[in-house]
């Protein structure tokens, strides 16, 4: 069923359903005027529309009976398969469950819209009784013709309605045939993918110690089976027979030599001398391979989409897959490894890329169960030999990752070949085509990986600010770690495919192996939140990032505690979102957060008392009420504010020590901020002068002198004073009074102390020291 033409065929009908209504008017026959008016419209809207979807009716039936077409097609292909035919069973069973999941897809409710229509059909009946039982005698002339015009209206609309729904119950009938026939086979299908799972992965074949013991009988078996399945009827012409296969393996070698001619004269005669390095002489071989192997998969695409034939569209689809395979392995060596290692690199693959050609050709030949327990085992042992003589010869020449991945490799072809001697050979090719799959995934988010590297060191993507590289960093922390967790499921699913198991596999990802009442977990549920952690991770750093930038810009002074106090409410609210949609995801149920939440409400409230009091504090503190480098005093203690956190600020003390302060100690000491307003502090330096002493020469000459000095840590736009204080026993006494920077203020009161000193004794002005005077009296004897 095509979803394009049903949509179609729908969006006729809606059209084609009443929509006309009146509301009330000033009186009944102006009432009937505009309700004549609007059923006109409204049934020749109808007419237009129910003759298109009259027309289209054989076409809909049509329709449906080639859909049962298929299904008796895919039966009959179904039936007849022997399950010695594994690669034709799983075909003929992928067929049938895919148009089962097709038809279930793009079907239309067909029975929602009879029941529409039946709501239409009563209010049109509604409608005939009123106006059949209207009275005529208080109606004027021309309301009778409006009366008598609706009714005919409605009567003719209600019946188109019928019509249409006599139509859509006969294709219920016919929809309900057809999904009857598709679920039975659909059914089939599924018990027969059973067999073929039993006989991968359960049932144990004879060994091949066995087969080569009865060698010939195993050839001759095999050979009579070759010729039952391969030999060609002259009198019949079928889309699978030997001469297709073979034909289509022509046309390989023959459009493979079209790729490399073409990719030749290219590189030869198109491209320019300044691009043929040395680096280039060197990878040349590899370029040729990789550019006519996307050449190759460009061809037998265009070739799919231009050839309606069942086997040319399965066999292309499993070529453009290998191609894709070899292409991404040779773009791979191309731009990970130099041109003196590219040879070394290609051998290390060859004998992988030979056993997934073999694989795909035996996939596209259909190649019997008894032709691949013959001839695989002996392929896989010899390939894992070839495997462990390349790794030998060209382990010292080949980068580090490729050495890791080409003794996965062996570790792989070891285990292939086990399976295969032990009778497991259909195990042994899924785990072949698995690593295959898997290995095509890694080294495409290599290359990206290598590729984003180069891009990285080139632009110096490290020195510039979020708002330049904020895509770069989607690629490189989102996209590419979900493509390496996505891979593990890919892989899996295209080895499957080869069996045609994607529906089983499908069914397994999304089965909960943990089902409980209130979680279950399955593999593509945790797939799902790991893929969501990345992308939460990448929206919290680049939006800390952005916050931290436009802070920087701002306000440099309140930067600290503004970044420190931002990420924290970011990295809550994100990572807040990303728990609940993973236990949403999880189907975790609240029911029993919500219990255990309120049990322990009333114990965390009282327990963490001081802890929140401290926390609400440090909140209050990072709004602005102090910033990091602010300097403060608080009990006695002056210092520079290092941190502060949501439970303590950390002060390094002017001694040289760090102290710790509980926010809520800053609050209820009533801590001082010497920087919040200017960064300046009033300092006070007491001295005084013998009695006699010119005041105003002697304060004269300390300002000039003071400001000689030109001390930068003074505040320069708030004058210098000295204040007479007080007439004290032996002085009288003055206070020098200036702004001075807090963080500077000891040494500024030593310098200006000293300034003092050395100014009263070169001007002569007598500096005055307690004096006592003693009288002895004599006592008597």
């Amino acid at each position: 069923m095509k979803k394009r033409l049903f949509i179609f065929y729908l969006l006729m009908f809606l059209f084609a359903l009443p929509s006309q209504a009146v509301l009330k008017e000033k009186d009944l026959n102006n009432t009937l005027s505009i309700l004549r008016n609007e059923l006109t419209q409204t049934h020749q809207e109808q007419k237009r529309m129910q003759i298109k979807f009259k027309n289209s009716s054989d076409k809909v039936k049509k329709n449906l009976f080639a859909i049962l077409s298929k299904s008796n097609q895919n039966a009959l292909m179904l039936y007849s398969q022997k399950l010695d035919y594994v690669f034709d069973l799983a075909y003929a069973c992928h067929e049938a469950t895919d148009q089962f999941r097709d038809f279930k897809e793009n079907s239309l409710p067909f029975r929602s819209y009879v029941t529409k229509i039946n709501g239409e059909v009563a209010r049109y009946d509604s409608l005939v009784g009123s106006l059949q039982s209207m009275p005529t005698m208080t109606l004027s002339p021309k309301a009778k013709i409006d009366r008598n015009v609706c009714l005919t209206l409605a009567v003719s609309i209600r019946n188109n309605l019928l019509e249409s729904k006599n139509m859509l119950q006969d294709y219920i009938k016919y929809y309900d045939m057809t999904e009857h026939r598709l679920k039975y086979l659909n059914d089939y299908a599924n018990s027969r993918y059973s067999e073929i799972q039993n006989n991968i992965f359960k049932n144990v074949g004879e060994n091949y110690f066995s087969i080569l013991s009865n060698l010939g009988t195993q050839v001759n078996k095999t050979a009579e089976t070759v010729n039952d399945k391969y030999h060609t009827s002259k009198k019949l012409h079928s889309q699978w027979d030997s001469r297709m296969i073979v034909g289509l393996f022509l046309s390989i070698v023959f459009y493979g030599i079209i790729s490399i001619l073409l990719n030749l004269l290219a590189i030869r005669y198109l491209m320019p001398r300044k691009l043929r390095t040395e680096q280039f002489l060197l990878k040349r071989p590899c370029i040729m391979m990789a550019t006519s192997t996307v050449t190759f998969a460009i061809i037998i695409g265009i070739i799919r989409n231009a050839v309606n034939q069942n086997f040319i569209a399965m066999a292309s689809n499993l070529l453009v897959e290998y191609a894709w395979l070899l292409g991404v392995i040779l773009i791979s060596l191309l731009l990970r490894v130099d041109g003196k290692q590219i040879k070394s690199a290609f051998r290390i693959y060859s004998p992988l890329t030979l056993v997934g050609f073999i694989v795909i050709t035996f996939r596209i030949a259909l190649v019997p169960n008894d032709l691949v327990n013959l001839i695989f085992p002996p392929i896989l042992l010899l390939c894992t030999i070839w495997q462990w003589s390349v790794i030998s010869r060209h382990n010292e020449n080949i980068p580090r990752s490729d050495m890791f991945f080409t003794y996965i490799s062996l570790i792989v072809f070891v285990a292939s070949t086990i399976c295969s001697w032990i009778g497991y050979t259909l195990l042994s090719v899924q785990i072949l085509i698995w690593w295959i799959m898997q290995l095509t995934c890694i080294l495409t988010i290599n290359c990206l990986a290598e590729w984003l590297a180069k891009y990285a060191a080139k632009h110096h993507i490290e020195e510039k600010p979020i708002n330049r590289i904020w895509i770069y960093n989607l690629i490189l922390k989102v996209g590419l770690p979900i493509m390496g967790v996505s891979s593990i499921l890919i892989s899996v699913y295209w080895a499957a495919d080869v069996f045609n198991l994607t529906e089983l596999v499908v069914r397994l990802f999304n089965a909960r192996f943990i089902d409980v009442s209130n979680f279950s977990v399955s593999i593509s549920s945790i797939v799902m939140v790991l893929v969501l952690w990345f992308i939460f991770a990448y929206i919290s750093n680049t939006t800390i990032a952005f916050m931290q930038l436009h802070f920087n810009k701002k306000d440099s002074r309140t930067a600290a505690s503004r970044n420190v106090m931002g990420k924290n409410v970011i990295q809550v609210l994100v990572w807040g979102i990303w728990l609940l949609i993973s236990l949403a995801i999880l189907h975790v149920s609240n029911t029993w957060l919500v219990v255990v939440s309120g049990g322990l409400s009333t114990g965390v409230g009282f327990a963490s008392k001081d802890i929140l009091e401290n926390i609400y504090y440090g909140i209050s503190l990072m709004a602005g009420r102090i910033n990091i480098g602010d300097w403060i005093e608080c009990d006695g203690t002056r210092g520079r504010v290092s941190s502060i956190s949501y439970t303590s600020t950390m002060i390094e003390a002017t001694d040289g020590s760090v102290i710790a302060f509980q926010n809520s100690q800053l609050f209820t000491k009533n801590y001082k901020n010497l920087t919040r307003n200017h960064g300046f502090e009033l300092s006070v330096v007491n001295f005084g002068v013998g009695y006699g002493t010119n005041v105003e020469r002697m304060r004269k000459v300390i300002i000039a002198a003071v400001e000689a000095l030109n001390i930068p840590y003074i505040d320069k736009e708030k004058p210098l004073s000295v204040l007479f204080t007080e007439f004290g026993d032996n002085s009288i006494n003055f206070k020098f009074i200036c702004w001075v920077d807090v963080t500077k203020q000891v040494v500024t009161e030593s310098q200006i102390s000293e300034c003092i000193y050395n100014t009263l004794n070169e001007n002569d002005i007598e500096m005055p020291f307690p004096k006592r005077d003693v009288y002895i009296k004599e006592m008597a004897k």
